[in-house]
């Protein structure tokens, strides 16, 4: 299972989690898709895998994804770093996303 860390304060955020290096990215516009969410955030570090979530029937897009580092460290700077952004016209909103222990 994976458990969405939902916080208003990025001290706390930073501060709540264990080792993460998977990234939670909703708002999303329908039309990203994985290249443009991999070219987004590569520059923070090395990717392991890049996911946009889709309807399993219609293939659409649901709006959200994940992002999946080599190491915290360039998690943590592509959370801080693109949290709030634009991309693709809309804000989107970036948390940790991390497997409960």
């Amino acid at each position: 299972m994976i458990r969405v860390l939902h916080k208003n304060s990025l001290a706390r955020s930073l501060w709540a989690r264990n080792s993460c290096s998977k990234l939670f990215v909703g708002g999303l516009s329908y039309d990203t898709n994985e290249t443009v969410l991999k070219n987004a955030f590569e520059k923070y570090g090395e990717i392991i895998e890049v996911r946009v979530i889709a309807h399993h029937v219609s293939g659409k897009s649901r709006g959200y994804g994940f992002v999946r580092f080599t190491s915290d460290a360039s998690a943590k700077v592509a959370f801080k770093e693109m949290h709030s952004k634009v991309l693709d016209g809309r804000n989107i909103r970036v948390e940790f996303a991390c497997k409960n222990s």
